[in-house]
């Protein structure tokens, strides 16, 4: 068996390991030992990710309005 082949192989196989993964985590009720949220939030026009496997969580955030500013420059006195 060719070398890209058996990379190809590898690659799907991966991918359906990934989305069983995934579609169980969603699927499964939040005291489970695997088991993934995702939220919403509208205030920050952004997503909430829980990835809880046995005592171990992972915590994502993405959010389209930063809470920082952006700039480095200190800001002006108003006066």
């Amino acid at each position: 068996m060719r070398l890209r082949t058996r990379l190809l192989h590898t690659l799907a196989a991966t991918l359906i390991v990934m989305t069983a993964m995934v579609t169980v985590g969603l699927t499964a009720p939040a005291d489970a030992a695997f088991a993934i949220r995702i939220r919403p939030v509208f205030a920050t026009l952004g997503i909430d990710v829980d990835v809880k496997l046995g005592t171990m969580h992972l915590h994502l955030a993405w959010s389209a309005i930063p809470s920082t500013p952006s700039s480095t420059k200190p800001a002006d006195p108003l006066f």
